[in-house]
């Protein structure tokens, strides 16, 4: 199936696309900083650059996109363009991430993972639902963990 865009168009759009301060990670900030707790954002010291990094509690909380890191929900889709080079594209970001993870639990640091898919086009009972399972996960000292739909 060719794209529906021209090249140059789907080029523009692809670059527009953000790495951070994306609407799911802002709605995780502020509702997080509101509650009290403080953060750092995209601390380069750690691998992934986590979007919020909790030093009293060293804790780090990412706030993922599903189709960027392969997260296998209803808002993830093969492209049908370039197949080969969204497959290793993809696959090395999953695989990144994994490492990423490791990394930070070899440093003793937790890492939260927040899918889009708990927080896009979520009623706001529902979102507060994802951050007080946020909040229990950041004060409780448990292990690395997600939070999907």
């Amino acid at each position: 199936m060719t794209d529906i865009v021209g090249k140059d168009t789907r080029s523009r759009m692809m670059s527009g696309i953000k790495g951070k301060d994306t609407k799911p990670e802002m709605i995780v900030r502020m509702r997080l900083h509101a509650l009290g707790y403080r953060y750092r954002l995209h601390d380069k010291r750690f691998p992934g650059k986590p979007d919020l990094y909790f030093p009293k509690y060293d804790a780090a909380i990412f706030v993922n996109g599903c189709f960027w890191h392969r997260h296998y929900c209803s808002y993830f889709n093969w492209p049908s363009t370039r197949p080969e080079f969204w497959r290793d594209k993809l696959e090395g970001n999953a695989i990144r991430d994994e490492r990423n993870k490791e990394y930070l639990i070899g440093k003793g640091i937790r890492s939260l993972v927040i899918w889009e898919c708990a927080i896009r086009d979520k009623s706001v009972t529902e979102i507060d639902g994802v951050i007080e399972i946020a909040e229990r996960w950041l004060v409780s000292g448990m292990q690395s963990t997600e939070i999907p739909i």
